[in-house]
């Protein structure tokens, strides 16, 4: 955790423009949140021609819909300047204006998530946690992104 899935039109970013974006959503949710970069997961999905839509009618142009799911237990301060920094962060990598960016991210407890084969930890419990695990289970997680 935490899983960002971005939602586009079929065709409108290449593969440099994905992988730039989910670097950056990479970069940002570990920086504000102090999580390591190994939680991080970007899933793009493509939606095809008249399958999208805004306001009632096909949607026709740049729009990267971004729906995170992270760990409860961060401040309303770091919320809010993770929503920030990847707002700015997914136009930027884009090349799109933050207008075509929409953004949601909710939280989830940390009792209720698994990955890599265990229950995560609570926000600032991660590395003794990381510590705790078996070795190759902590050497696995260490090397994603490597």
């Amino acid at each position: 955790m935490p899983t960002y899935r971005c939602t586009t039109p079929h065709g409108l970013l290449d593969t440099e423009r994905k992988a730039a974006i989910a670097r950056e959503i990479t970069r940002i949710h570990s920086e504000v949140t102090g999580a390591a970069t190994f939680f991080a997961q970007v899933i793009f999905d493509e939606v095809p021609s008249g399958n999208y839509f805004v306001g009632g009618a096909g949607l026709h142009g740049e729009q990267i819909f971004v729906f995170g799911q992270i760990r409860a237990g961060r401040s309303e301060l770091d919320l809010q300047r993770l929503l920030k920094d990847l707002l700015a962060g997914v136009a930027a990598a884009s090349g799109f204006s933050s207008q075509s960016v929409w953004l949601y991210v909710t939280e989830l407890p940390a009792r209720l998530m698994a990955e890599y084969g265990h229950i995560l930890p609570e926000p600032g419990d991660e590395q003794s946690w990381l510590t705790n695990l078996p070795i190759e289970d902590r050497a696995l997680m260490l090397s994603v992104g490597r």
